[in-house]
């Protein structure tokens, strides 16, 4: 890991920044009081106050509060922090100085208020200021992102996409010449048009319906079961409710893919497939799971495995801080749960 990357993983540069601000306010102000002890301990508490008020403010209410639009709870939720943090603040002051009356707000409200309150709110407007400019900053970076990899994805679409009228009509061409008693081959084409489909015509929009997509899986395991022997169980099940909701096509089939991919083989053991999806508390839950013969997740998530880092880098862009992706390897088997909040 780079310097750079473990400075920005442990918040080295937030935690040098307040250092600074304490040396160079202690070096300004330790002559206003009576000794040096004291003038670091009222230093420190001021340093603290104001990073505190400034954390508060930018992880819990600007996100929470802000983005959601709740723009007069915003409001209120930050005046009312901003005097109650600035009390405090003064009241541990009064303690420290072993002078609590010099802090007493029912006296001094309006020299108190104007000394502190204002600065107080000032300085964690300038630091939510901030934050607002660096979020508007990640967010257009990503919004590029994401129309670079759309346009991608279309140019490559559009490179290997052959007339659709020419394949729909072979396909049912070759569907007619199938013996009627061969329903297995004739089922399977028919299940494969209803992909090609899916793929040529469900997918140009940013979202599909949830139903759509999970018929489009639900076809792709029965391709799959057609192709494995009597040793492969698959099970897939979703839940009644998980309807009334749209994602991003084709977001689900690439850890249905790994899973066949990576699936064990052996001839005289079960070879096990398991897919479930749920909906629950606002949140789409999708387990995969398969029987393995002894692989690392490094061996899956190597170049064979692109298709996963693939759908890893389009969950950050479409879903970011909307999602968690857990991958586990375990002795004998390979899981993935994914966790998309639909709301």
């Amino acid at each position: 890991m780079s310097t750079g990357n473990t400075i920005r993983r442990y918040k080295l540069h937030h935690v040098l920044f307040w250092a600074v601000l304490t040396g160079v306010w202690y070096f300004f102000r330790y002559q206003d009081y009576s000794s040096r002890e004291l003038a670091f301990e009222i230093t420190l508490l001021k340093v603290t106050d104001l990073a505190f008020m400034v954390y508060v403010t930018n992880y819990i209410l600007i996100p929470r509060l802000l983005y959601k639009k709740r723009y007069t709870l915003f409001g209120l939720a930050f005046l009312l922090f901003i005097f109650g943090s600035s009390w405090l603040k003064m009241y541990l002051e009064g303690q420290l100085m072993h002078n609590p009356g010099l802090f007493d707000l029912f006296n001094r409200f309006k020299s108190l208020f104007y000394d502190n309150t204002i600065p107080h709110f000032l300085l964690v407007s300038t630091g939510a200021g901030f934050k607002l400019i660096i979020d508007y900053a990640k967010a257009q970076k990503r919004m590029g992102e994401m129309a670079k990899e759309n346009a991608e994805a279309e140019l490559n679409f559009l490179k290997s996409q052959i007339n659709p009228h020419f394949v729909f009509n072979s396909l049912n061409s070759v569907h007619f010449l199938i013996d009627r008693q061969n329903v297995a081959a004739r089922d399977a084409l028919l299940k494969f048009s209803d992909m090609l489909r899916y793929q040529l015509y469900e997918c140009n929009g940013h979202k599909t319906g949830i139903e759509k997509e999970i018929a489009y899986l639900n076809d792709y395991i029965d391709l799959q079961r057609l192709r494995r022997d009597e040793n492969c169980v698959v099970d897939f099940s979703c839940s009644p409710q998980l309807t009334g909701f749209r994602i991003s096509p084709l977001l689900l089939i690439p850890f249905v893919e790994n899973a066949f991919k990576h699936l064990s083989h052996y001839c005289n053991g079960v070879n096990k497939v398991s897919i479930h999806l749920e909906k629950e508390d606002g949140l789409m839950k999708f387990a995969v799971s398969n029987t393995t013969e002894g692989k690392t997740a490094g061996d899956v998530l190597q170049p064979g495995g692109i298709g996963l880092r693939n759908v890893k880098r389009r969950l950050e862009l479409l879903y970011p801080g909307k999602h968690s992706l857990v991958i586990n390897q375990f002795p004998d088997k390979f899981t993935i749960l994914l966790k998309l909040n639909i709301e």
